[in-house]
């Protein structure tokens, strides 16, 4: 079990890097990519795939010291917090507005710029999840 842990280990921080870079350059860019999301949601399922081995790991007497511990949950914690900031996002681009009676050009500015705003969010997400994880593995006792 342990080395199914640091090959998932390895997958989530590679994965966390690819999404956080691909989510990062679209929003540069201002051009939204559906491959981002399809990215940022394989980095997501390593990041609770992870989290529940290493609780399993610590269930069946698996030693690791706390800081590898918290290191482990954090990403958990800081993908779930980034889902909550995403989804209260689109409140702050519309506001009081009702949007269906704007012209169908306005609809789509304010339609590209939750998507920009949300891919801002959840690339820095998965750039601060990929350096935990390089630090989760720097406390692990596999390297």
């Amino acid at each position: 079990m342990p080395e199914v842990h640091l090959v998932v280990g390895v997958s989530l921080i590679a994965a966390n890097l690819v999404a956080g870079v691909w989510g990062g350059l679209a929003w540069l860019q201002d051009r939204p990519t559906i491959g981002f999301w399809y990215a940022l949601r394989v980095a997501q399922a390593t990041v609770i795939l992870q989290a529940g081995l290493g609780l399993l790991l610590v269930f069946s007497g698996h030693h690791a010291e706390q800081l590898h511990i918290l290191y482990g949950v954090l990403p958990l914690v800081v993908s779930v917090l980034a889902e909550v900031v995403r989804a209260g996002s689109a409140v702050y681009e519309v506001g009081d507005l009702d949007v269906r009676s704007l012209p169908e050009e306005r609809q789509t500015q304010i339609a590209s710029a939750i998507v920009r705003r949300d891919t801002g969010i959840m690339a820095t997400a998965c750039l601060v999840i990929f350096l935990i994880a390089l630090r989760a593995a720097g406390t692990s006792s596999a390297f």
